[in-house]
């Protein structure tokens, strides 16, 4: 057995750590850029704590999604202001775009240079800027993991930036960041982490680290997401959550994904849909194909034990057989009122441009089982 286990250097997790950052920052720069959304959770705090240490700071704002033009524009106020630190608050979105920035302030050329599938593929050479990511949602994980998500419009893609120098210096994790989130908000990033623990527990590159701190994350998320979405306030369903989210990243940086962020990400590129309700779509379904395709590959029983194993993590229930595990998913999904593809504008005579997509996504090669077109297709034609 051979595997390596790559993090943050620093993560710090609990209520009321956000304070944290006024000990954090000036040991990594003196000026920063700060990357955030349009505006949901205040800055105030993050503000405040700033100016008591002493550091200067800008703000630029991302929309929903980051893609080629956010990036670069957010490049150019950071070059403009010669900021030495980058710290991302906010969503996925807001945490996607730092990393991106952070690593194209130390690293020439064009971005669409160090895409993967639709660019060059280029290898980072330089250290990003130092950067502090502090999540307010609970969903990507991203505070922890290698690479950035980008949206490239004009080829109606998400695409990542991946380097193991990307992984933020310090991830900053505070529960009470998320507690303003709204419902439908909480239900689609909290979808995304715990499809995103499954996904890397049966990923073909799992390991027992990975293994552990996935079961952890199923079990937390199966738990806490629905009351969370119930009610915002709840800190133990909060604390469970942003665990979940967390132990997502670290779980997905090191074992991979699987076929629903396969889907996911030129389903995300070409339609202006949340990206955990896509997930949450295609999971039970993708669940329901990989194990039916495990008849015909080697070893086909461990994967289907793994799928046993989150049934019953899942549901709570020792009994529970991998229909179960399916079921429940289709039913917190329906709980948490997440439509189905149809829904969120995705039409049958789109099904061919996506499965040619996703069959050379980088969260493919992750998955248990190798599908075929016909699988593809029947997983997409369920989820409709």
């Amino acid at each position: 057995m051979f595997f390596e286990f790559t993090s943050a250097n620093r993560v710090i997790f609990g209520e009321g750590s956000l304070s944290k950052i006024s000990e954090i920052a000036p040991d990594l720069g003196h000026k920063a850029l700060i990357i955030t959304g349009k505006g949901s959770v205040s800055l105030d705090s993050l503000m405040s704590y700033l100016d008591s240490a002493g550091l200067a700071w800008e703000v630029f704002r991302v929309g929903k999604e980051p893609d080629i033009p956010v990036i670069m524009a957010g490049l150019a106020q950071g070059k403009v202001i010669e900021c030495d630190l980058v710290i991302g608050f906010g969503g996925g979105s807001s945490l996607d775009s730092a990393k991106a920035i952070a690593a194209m302030l130390t690293n020439h050329g064009r971005l669409l240079d160090y895409l993967e599938v639709i660019g060059k593929g280029k290898k980072i050479l330089n250290a990003p800027m130092p950067m502090i990511a502090i999540p307010t949602t609970a969903g990507t994980g991203t505070e922890v993991t290698r690479n950035a998500v980008v949206k490239a419009p004009e080829n109606n893609v998400k695409v990542s930036m991946r380097s193991m120098m990307m992984i933020p210096n310090v991830a900053l994790v505070d529960p009470e960041l998320t507690y303003t989130m709204p419902p439908s908000v909480t239900a689609s990033t909290g979808l995304d982490a715990l499809t995103q623990v499954i996904e890397a527990y049966v990923s073909k590159r799992a390991n027992p680290m990975t293994d552990t701190i996935a079961r952890e994350g199923i079990i937390r998320g199966a738990r806490s997401l629905l009351a969370a979405y119930k009610n915002g306030q709840n800190e133990d369903a909060r604390r469970d959550m942003s665990l979940t989210s967390l132990f997502s990243g670290l779980a997905l940086g090191n074992a991979g994904l699987g076929a629903v962020h396969g889907f996911a990400g030129p389903i995300g590129g070409m339609f202006d849909a949340p990206h955990g309700a896509i997930c949450a779509s295609l999971l039970p379904h993708v669940m329901k194909y990989n194990v039916i395709s495990l008849d015909k590959v080697s070893g086909g029983e461990v994967i289907r034990q793994r799928y046993q194993n989150v049934a019953q993590w899942l549901t709570g229930d020792e009994n529970a057989g991998i229909d179960d595990g399916v079921a429940w998913i289709a039913e917190l999904a329906s709980s948490l009122n997440i439509p189905g593809l149809h829904a969120l504008g995705i039409e049958k005579s789109d099904f061919p441009t996506i499965i040619e997509k996703a069959t050379i996504s980088s969260s493919m090669k992750g998955n248990p089982v190798k599908l075929d077109e016909a699988a593809l297709a029947a997983i997409l034609a369920a989820a409709h």
